[in-house]
């Protein structure tokens, strides 16, 4: 019942790193130009100010490559551009050269991406950028050392990949507690869906159908996403190895939706190579129809069925927590499922209160569990030298692990007060001095519901004259009501996600908006193809208009017709 070996889940792991790296620098490529050239939206070069300080000095200030770029007769663009590029193809040969997945090329990889993050403002400032840069960051630990030769036996791997499942059980449970912590009252009157599919950013051609599914469906959904991620991930950390299974193709199946109603560009898709450190290389043998032959005492027989007892224990559990905290009733006239909170907010913070300490010391056991595991190997290793070597390499990564699960504590316990204040100071100290770096991050995702009254949705418009308006219509976000919703990912226009939040509030809140209405004032071609890579596309691709005006309008997915 114990996880057994993860040599397959961490190539795998390796690999759609190697892939998400790809996407997201390419995807960056070929918006360098409109969004931080020097004739950008933000030119990246505001950010890299001459200041007479040394290169150290700047490179404390702001960890960036970007500082070299003068030294090599670049501009900040032309280094942005080189930089990307770089990265994509590293991440394309590492995807198709397995010597390559070395822990050194996901440095290189790391120190790229961040160095770009550094410059890249409000268009960068996502959190799926911040998980990227941690996952990143993991990986230096994870891979192996294979250039110029490698040791087929690493007694350290289980220790290290456990910092991957950590991530991954932060990410869930804090994205299913801000939900309720934010009292957005469609989270807690269980309406959150009947409006998301509509007012997501950059929703799917499937989001409209999934929009069509009855209320008590929707309502039934969001209790199984509260369930998913408040109290499934204390799953990961069971001994109990089907109950790791079981929590693996929930998380996959929830981002497998999300993928198909929404364009989250590589978010899902890092999420579910997160959920990879909850699979061992039995399961994925499995997969692969290779079976493996198993040979069975009484007392692990005696074991398995000791474990089938506390698996169903567990299920019935959660299902008895659902129905009585959700008032889950079955309605069998019309064949649907009532549901309500049947808790108060304050309860649920006394919830948090009792379980964010624990969940803390549950990390600290799992942890100790695989670092005695991994030293008791070591141990066992034949040969002086090659048991010396093992048990350095042991204690190198062990440190490292530990030092990673001690300031990821620091973000983790934002979501309880009295957790966060009795954080040790030490702790908090090593954070602040790592932030920098983005090496761990708080996460949060869709804390509040937005476009309960409607979708709001900025139109820029030109004229010439200031009597006739053109709509000047964006390639991905909504405009044209007559145009089906785009499929995007895993690329992500960044413009066309921060035309959304501009919608949410007013345009002081948004101060690149002036700067984008500006650059098509004067007609800045690089700016235009953030909006239509096809010129013959954009009414004003022969002149600039001379007036610009924005409105912001309300938008709803249409019914289905009477015919159905």
């Amino acid at each position: 019942q114990i996880m057994g070996e993860t040599r397959l889940p961490r190539h795998m792991f390796l690999w759609c790193l190697s892939a998400i790296y790809m996407f997201a620098f390419a995807s960056l490529y070929v918006q360098i130009p409109g969004l931080y050239g020097n004739e950008g939206v933000l030119p990246a070069r505001w950010q890299l100010r001459v200041s007479g300080k040394s290169v150290v000095e700047q490179l404390k200030d702001s960890p960036t490559l970007l500082w070299f770029g003068p030294r090599l007769g670049l501009d900040t663009q032309q280094c942005m551009e080189l930089l990307s590029l770089t990265g994509a193809l590293l991440s394309l040969m590492t995807l198709a050269l397995p010597v390559l997945r070395d822990c050194r090329v996901f440095l290189v990889l790391w120190i790229l991406y961040l160095s770009l993050y550094q410059v890249g403002q409000v268009f960068l400032y996502f959190q799926w950028d911040n998980l990227l840069l941690e996952t990143g960051f993991l990986a230096i630990l994870i891979a192996p050392m294979k250039m110029p030769w490698s040791t087929k036996e690493r007694l350290h791997d289980n220790v290290t990949f456990w910092l991957a499942r950590w991530l991954l059980f932060r990410l869930m449970f804090a994205s299913g507690v801000v939900k309720l912590t934010s009292r957005c009252p469609t989270w807690w009157g269980l309406t959150a869906l009947t409006y998301h599919y509509e007012t997501q950013c950059i929703p799917t051609p499937l989001a409209w159908f999934a929009h069509q599914l009855p209320a008590w469906f929707q309502k039934l959904s969001v209790v199984g996403t509260f369930v998913i991620e408040i109290a499934v991930p204390f799953m990961f950390f069971s001994p109990i190895r089907r109950h790791r299974l079981a929590a693996f193709y929930v998380q996959v199946l929830i981002q497998v939706f999300i993928i198909l109603s929404g364009n989250y560009n590589f978010f899902n898709i890092l999420t579910i190579t997160l959920c990879m450190s909850l699979l061992d290389d039995q399961h994925v043998n499995f997969w692969l129809r290779r079976y493996m032959p198993k040979t069975e005492s009484s007392m692990d027989t005696l074991c398995s069925w000791l474990a089938v007892v506390l698996e169903i224990g567990t299920y019935a559990v959660l299902g008895y927590w659902s129905v009585r905290y959700f008032d889950l009733q079955v309605d069998w006239e019309n064949k649907s499922v009532s549901s309500r909170t049947a808790f108060t907010y304050f309860e649920f913070n006394g919830f948090l209160k009792t379980v964010t300490v624990p969940s803390i010391w549950i990390g600290v056991l799992s942890l100790t569990w695989e670092v005695i595991s991994a030293m008791f190997k070591c141990a066992c290793v034949r040969g002086v030298l090659w048991r010396l070597w093992n048990t350095i390499q042991w204690a190198v990564m062990a440190a490292a692990t530990v030092s990673m699960f001690a300031i990821s504590l620091v973000p983790y316990t934002y979501i309880e007060y009295d957790a966060h204040s009795n954080l040790w100071p030490g702790i908090r100290t090593a954070f602040e001095v790592t932030d920098r770096y983005q090496l761990v991050s708080s996460y949060g995702l869709f804390r509040r519901m937005t476009g309960v009254g409607g979708r709001p949705e900025v139109v820029i418009e030109g004229s010439m004259d200031r009597n006739t308006w053109t709509e000047i219509e964006f390639m991905y976000k909504p405009g044209n009501v007559s145009a089906a919703p785009p499929v995007v990912a895993p690329h992500q226009p960044r413009l066309d996600w921060q035309m959304w939040f501009a919608a949410l509030g007013p345009h002081t809140q948004s101060p690149w908006f002036s700067s984008l209405l500006h650059r098509l004032l004067q007609g800045k071609r690089d700016v235009i193809r953030l909006i239509q890579t096809d010129e013959s596309q954009y009414p004003f691709s022969k002149q600039p208009p001379a007036y610009l005006r924005a409105h912001r309008y309300k938008y709803w997915f249409t019914k289905p017709k009477e015919d159905g």
